[in-house]
């Protein structure tokens, strides 16, 4: 199976080959909400790199909303502060649809989460491939329980 990346500026797509999962599940679809352009880049690139069959990415809370409306994704990677905006009203639409996520922030700790989000899993920014790839398969994992 491939994972198609569109290239967003107009040159050439690129494609990538899926690397191992080891034999546990992925989401097919993950939704990545980040404003820095080059690390939504980085995200996607390894996420595609992991076997995921479908990356879409949003810089702003309305265009993630949009594009859970359209599709709802099977995961998403939640960027903690956007530019003059949070986060946190993509992650309640998440949770009211039972959709897992990751808050991914450069922060640590000192990243100003609502006490009703508190309990959801960060990770790092930046994080290494082998902790996103385990919050992937572990996220997707848990909502595929019987």
């Amino acid at each position: 199976m491939r994972a198609v990346r569109i290239n967003h500026s107009n040159s050439t797509d690129e494609i990538m080959e899926p690397g191992p999962h080891n034999g546990f599940a992925l989401p097919n679809d993950v939704l990545i909400v980040e404003d820095d352009p080059i690390i939504s880049l980085d995200f996607e690139d390894r996420i595609l790199g992991f076997g995921v069959t479908s990356v879409r990415t949003a810089s702003s809370v309305v265009r993630a909303l949009d594009m859970i409306d359209e599709r709802v994704p099977d995961f998403a990677l939640l960027d903690v502060g956007l530019i003059r905006e949070n986060s946190f009203a993509i992650a309640e639409r998440l949770d009211a649809l039972k959709i897992p996520y990751i808050f991914v922030t450069g922060y640590g700790a000192d990243a100003k989460i609502p006490k009703p989000l508190m309990g959801r899993p960060r990770l790092p920014k930046p994080c290494s491939s082998e902790a996103l790839q385990t919050a992937l398969q572990c996220l997707a994992a848990d909502r595929n329980k019987p």
